[in-house]
């Protein structure tokens, strides 16, 4: 039940967007940066580091374990003691409604050998887990979940002179945080770690490891197999070279301001510094199979990470078929691609996308619910959903669900739409992108808060 007075995020349509954008550090970076850096034998200073409730809560953690570390601004500075300088905790580790925090913090535990314990709020201890618990057991790790295999999660001690299990794992759902999560294991294993994955999950762990001195393959696997393989070897002696690096911008983040454009008539807005790992640009592709008008100019790599700085013009799109890898590739996008998806003329189909339904919140079910309260007709399937775009009629208040990324889709749909757009939980953007309302409304979208809140 929401609460009596609590923020509504509310988008009247009618304005044109224009300008220049400076996006927030990418949330799956600056996570991997803030405790590789702890692993890491020296200090470590990351630049534009996204400061949300997320991160926030893998801070916490650390701190929790012993680590020191500074934050001014957007500039993280970690002293990294090694993988065995971390402390056992004194009390569970909370790591809010952060999955990333909980599966990636696994996995570093588990090559440490400390005991602890993991939790979180109420919906992340819904989310699957044995997938990262089932291989790690595999490996020697002493860890036992809660019943339905879901948090909290337990570690036991385990003598560091007791190396874990060398793995060979197929994963059977690519998965970017169960990766990390077993790579991270796998420092401490007694030879190489080989996974396989039914598809292409962003790489930026493998790249960060390599950065950092790590040994890590990661190649794509002919037919017929057509799978991704991911090798580990861990050094000897084991040691993590500090990190010295400024994150690109966050292509999640950007994915509302890029819709919001595409969809707002008389738009045109440039994303500066933007991420362009070829892991996480399916929307990208996807918005192009639709007819969207997108250039990318001043292409160059930062600190091993692609970039470049997005020009999107408002465009009539088309509807498309979203399945396979390219789903893989923008698994965080769909809510706002969902909003494109409304606005493009004939059906847009997605398949093979059932890991939505294990997010912050089941977002077929929220996305195809919040856009009906809109109008538009929104179609479920076990797999995906079927969308019939002809505009967005509006009018309505809806619900996210405490779901970050269903509040700022939704709360763009409101942009174009035929009448205002009212967002239930206006405070829960700041989970992953604290700026996007000054964003928006700097870029010239009428969109306000009401209730109380400090956003």
């Amino acid at each position: 039940m929401k609460t009596a007075g609590a923020p509504q995020l509310v988008t009247k349509p009618g304005k044109e967007l224009h300008g220049s954008a400076t996006l927030p550090g990418d949330k799956s970076i600056s996570h991997r940066a803030a405790l590789f850096a702890a692993l890491a034998e020296g200090e470590s200073i990351v630049e534009n580091f996204l400061v949300s409730g997320v991160t926030h809560a893998m801070l916490g953690a650390l701190s929790a374990l012993g680590v020191q570390w500074k934050l001014e601004g957007t500039t993280l500075t970690v002293d990294g003691q090694g993988l065995h300088g971390l402390s056992a905790p004194s009390q569970p580790l909370d790591c809010s409604n952060s999955a990333t925090t909980l599966r990636i913090l696994v996995g570093a535990l588990a090559a440490a050998g400390i005991p602890a314990i993991l939790t979180g709020s109420p919906g992340l201890r819904r989310r699957p887990m044995k997938r990262i618990v089932s291989p790690l057991r595999e490996m020697g790790v002493p860890i036992v979940a809660a019943e339905g295999g879901t948090a909290p999660l337990i570690l036991e001690s385990r003598p560091i002179d007791r190396p874990l299990q060398p793995l060979v794992f197929y994963l059977p759902v690519a998965s970017a945080q169960v990766k990390t999560c077993l790579l991270l294991a796998a420092l401490a294993a007694g030879g190489p770690t080989t996974l396989y994955e039914p598809g292409p999950s962003r790489d930026h762990t493998e790249r960060m490891l390599n950065a950092m001195g790590v040994p890590v393959i990661h190649r794509p696997q002919p037919a017929p197999n057509r799978t991704y393989e991911t090798i580990l070897t861990p050094p000897s002696p084991l040691s993590l070279t500090p990190l010295n690096l400024t994150i690109p911008g966050d292509i999640s983040a950007a994915a509302f301001l890029i819709v919001a454009a595409l969809t707002t008539p008389g738009s045109e807005i440039t994303m500066l510094g933007m991420g362009l790992n070829p892991t996480r640009t399916g929307l990208l592709d996807a918005l192009i199979q639709m007819g969207a008008d997108l250039q990318i100019k001043d292409q160059r790599q930062l600190h091993g990470e692609p970039v470049g700085d997005l020009t999107v013009r408002y465009s009539r799109l088309h509807g498309t078929q979203v399945s396979g890898a390219l789903v893989v590739r923008m698994i965080d996008e769909f809510p706002a691609f969902a909003i494109a998806a409304a606005h493009a003329q004939g059906q847009t189909v997605i398949r093979e996308a059932e890991e939505l339904r294990h997010k912050e919140s089941d977002r077929i079910a929220v996305l195809c619910t919040g856009l009906r309260a809109l109008g538009v007709e929104a179609h479920e399937l076990q797999d995906g959903f079927i969308i019939s775009g002809n505009g967005i009629p509006g009018g309505a208040v809806v619900d996210p669900h405490s779901d970050h990324r269903l509040a700022m889709a939704l709360s763009v749909a409101g942009l174009a739409a035929e009448k205002p757009v009212t967002v239930l939980e206006a405070d829960i953007v700041t989970e992953s992108f604290p700026e996007f309302i000054p964003t928006l409304c700097s870029l010239g979208a009428n969109v306000a808060v009401k209730g109380n809140s400090e956003l």
